[in-house]
């Protein structure tokens, strides 16, 4: 009967250990996709301020020559 009972409580406390280890894997995958994300989702955007600035300066050399 004590037997029984150790088998059981080994039993129980693997599976436990499982969903566990499964737990903390897709707690760990899903830390490594938030840490991944800003390198792919954020791009660097070209300001029309610049561009806007840029043709006023080749307009102001243009009238020089």
């Amino acid at each position: 009967m004590i037997a029984m009972l150790h088998f059981a409580t080994l039993v129980i406390a693997t599976i436990l250990a499982g969903f566990a280890a499964a737990g903390m894997n897709w707690l760990c995958l899903r830390a490594a996709c938030v840490l991944m994300q800003p390198a792919t989702s954020r791009r660097i955007t070209v300001r029309p301020e610049l561009a806007r600035g840029s043709a006023q300066l080749a307009r102001a050399y243009a009238s020089n020559r």
